[in-house]
């Protein structure tokens, strides 16, 4: 039997651990040079920023063992329970559960889950067809753990999961990231921003890497990344200039970066946690559920199983 998954975010990886710990051959392919989709992280002086995800909760007990790995190892660390709330000048706070950052950056969780398993980077898949077949090469399984304008963009149209993915509207956001010559604004950890034209998030990324190095990582709304599509780098300035006059920054960056994220998270939730057709082809991120960091993982790892039960009907398969 063999599983082919495509993407090496969260979610496959989380899928590819379940097929392996059952004994079962996996692979996983990306094309990008590295693993972690939307939890990615770019180096700046030495350090990891996170340009992806700003953070990750946790609810769900399994979840939380895995967690709990993270955090024992060193990967992981509890931030904050309390957000500041920015609107029209006003400043509040809002109380939620805790909210966990990693020292090493979002994507080292992924890398650390996806030891040992068959990771190909580098590698384009073009076609998903029938069979399953990816690239014309048959598989019993094959898994597109990714948002949903990718998955339709490599699955044959008359295959019913195309249908599952056509059309499901996804919000695009642009990163900015920026490193400043002091820590010269209000302590805040991250911060909500509420009916502004160009920021709907500002993470101080010293205080979530626990190092305090003077680094802010803003997050631009729809209409903005939309804007700018073409020339992401476009935004830089514009942002740049919202977040002084949001916290009222005396010096300007001393350098500054951009990810435009065109699928960054959906426009609405799914009630199924995954799919899995009887034509041996299977969905899963955090498009399937709410749009966490935490779904993505379950989303994978109850798939994972899932599969695992299917090619191996008479085997009791232990987590």
């Amino acid at each position: 039997m063999s599983v082919v998954v495509v993407g090496a975010g969260l979610a496959g990886i989380a899928c590819a651990r379940e097929i392996d710990l059952a004994g079962l051959p996996v692979r996983v392919l990306d094309r990008a040079r590295t693993v972690g989709g939307r939890m990615a992280s770019s180096p700046h002086d030495g350090r990891p920023v996170d340009m992806g995800a700003a953070y990750f909760t946790v609810r769900d007990p399994e979840f939380a063992e895995v967690v709990a790995g993270w955090r024992s190892a060193g990967l992981a660390r509890p931030w904050t329970t309390e957000l500041a709330v920015l609107s029209h000048g006003d400043r509040a706070r809002s109380a939620g559960p805790v909210r966990w950052a990693a020292p090493g950056g979002l994507r080292s969780l992924v890398a650390a889950s996806a030891e040992g398993l068959d990771v190909r980077l580098q590698h384009e898949v073009g076609r998903v067809e029938a069979g399953p077949r990816v690239d014309g090469e048959p598989a019993d399984v094959v898994v597109l753990a990714m948002p949903d304008p990718q998955a339709a963009r490599l699955l044959d149209p008359d295959l019913p999961e195309a249908a599952l993915v056509a059309d499901r509207p996804w919000r695009p956001a642009v990163t900015v990231a920026a490193g400043y010559p002091s820590r010269a604004w209000p302590a805040l950890s991250a911060a909500f921003v509420n009916d502004h034209p160009v920021l709907t998030l500002v993470a101080d990324d010293g205080a979530r890497r626990g190092d305090g190095v003077p680094v802010l990582v803003s997050h631009t709304t729809a209409e903005i990344a939309r804007t700018f599509d073409a020339d992401p780098a476009g935004a830089v300035p514009l942002v740049v200039e919202a977040v002084r006059e949001l916290l009222g920054l005396p010096e300007d960056p001393v350098w500054t970066d951009v990810h435009r994220w065109r699928f960054a998270s959906p426009e609405k939730d799914r009630a199924e946690p995954f799919h899995l057709g009887a034509g041996g082809i299977g969905l899963a991120g955090d498009g399937w559920g709410s749009s966490r960091i935490e779904t993505a993982w379950r989303s994978g790892a109850l798939l994972g199983r899932e599969i695992a039960r299917r090619l191996t009907p008479a085997a009791v398969v232990e987590h």
